[in-house]
C-alpha cells in the first residue's frame, strides 16, 4: 500500500508543470539512448541476421517498420485517451498537454503504417490499396488524429480545445478494437495476428521475432522521448506568463 502512495505522490508532483519541465529532460536523455541502442541492434538483426521468408522472400523485411508503426499508432491513441480522461476528470493541465503533444506523433505513425503497408501490398496483392477492413479502420485512425490536431489548432482557448479534442478522442476509442480484431471479425486480405500477447505465443520464427520486438521497443522509446520534448515546449508556451517561466528565461539570458 505504501508503494502505491509513493507512486501516487510522485505522479502528483510530476503533474506540476515546473517539476515536469525540470525532470523530463533527464527522461528524454535516457529514452533517447535506449531508442538509439535498440533501433541500431534491431535494424542489424532485421537486415542482416534474420533469414528470408519462405513465401515473401526479402520483401517481408518491411514488416520491421510496418508492424511496430501500426502498433504505435494504436498505443499512442490509447495513451491519448487515458490522458484525456484524466484531464477531463481531475482537471490536470499536464494530462491535456500530453494528449495534445501525442497527436502529431500518432498521426505520423499511422501514416507510416499505411505507407509501408501499401509498399508491401503492391508485390503481395498486386495493388497499392484495397478497402480491406484493417486498412480502412487504420485510415480512420489517421483521420481521427488529424481531426484532433485540427481542433487543438483551430480553438484558441487551450482549455476549450482540450475539452473538444477529449470528446473526439474518447469517441474514437471504439476504432481501436475494430483495428485489432478486424482480421477475426471479417474476411480480409490482411494476414491475421502472428503474436498473441495474452497467450504468449507467436507463429513467427525466433530469428525474425527478436528484431521485431527490438524495433517495437525502439519505436516506443522514440515516442517517449519525442512526446516529452513536445510537451516541454508546450508547457513553456502555456506557462509563459507565470513567475517560474519568467525566472527561467531570465536565467537563460544571463
Amino acid at each position: 500500500m505504501n508503494i502505491f502512495k509513493v507512486i501516487w505522490a510522485f505522479l502528483h508532483k510530476f503533474a506540476s508543470p515546473k517539476y515536469f519541465y525540470t525532470v523530463s529532460r533527464y527522461f528524454i536523455a535516457v529514452f533517447g539512448v535506449l531508442c538509439f541502442g535498440l533501433m541500431t541492434t534491431g535494424l542489424y538483426f532485421a537486415l542482416f541476421n534474420s533469414p528470408p521468408d519462405y513465401q515473401q522472400g526479402e520483401s517481408y523485411r518491411i514488416m520491421y517498420i510496418h508492424v511496430p508503426a501500426a502498433w504505435m499508432s494504436m498505443f499512442i491513441y490509447m495513451v491519448m485517451a487515458v490522458a484525456s480522461a484524466i484531464g477531463l476528470v481531475w482537471q490536470i493541465k499536464l494530462a491535456d498537454i500530453m494528449a495534445a503533444s501525442s497527436a502529431p506523433i500518432g498521426a505520423w505513425f499511422a501514416f507510416l503504417a499505411l505507407a509501408t503497408g501499401s509498399l508491401w501490398g503492391k508485390p503481395m496483392w498486386g495493388t497499392w490499396w484495397v478497402w480491406d477492413a484493417r486498412l480502412t479502420s487504420e485510415l480512420i485512425l489517421l483521420f481521427l488524429y488529424l481531426g484532433i490536431i485540427a481542433l487543438n489548432s483551430a480553438i484558441e482557448d487551450k482549455r476549450t480545445a482540450a475539452r473538444a479534442s477529449t470528446i473526439l478522442t474518447l469517441v474514437g476509442v471504439v476504432n481501436i478494437p475494430i483495428i485489432h480484431y478486424s482480421v477475426v471479425w471479417w474476411n480480409t486480405l490482411h494476414q491475421g495476428s502472428s503474436i498473441n500477447v495474452l497467450k504468449g505465443t507467436s507463429s513467427i520464427h525466433i530469428d525474425m521475432l527478436i528484431p521485431l520486438l527490438l524495433m517495437a521497443l525502439a519505436f516506443k522509446f522514440f515516442y517517449f522521448s519525442v512526446v516529452l520534448m513536445r510537451a516541454r515546449c508546450e508547457v513553456l508556451s502555456r506557462e509563459r506568463n507565470t513567475r517560474w517561466v519568467q525566472e527561467w528565461v531570465a536565467d537563460q539570458a544571463r
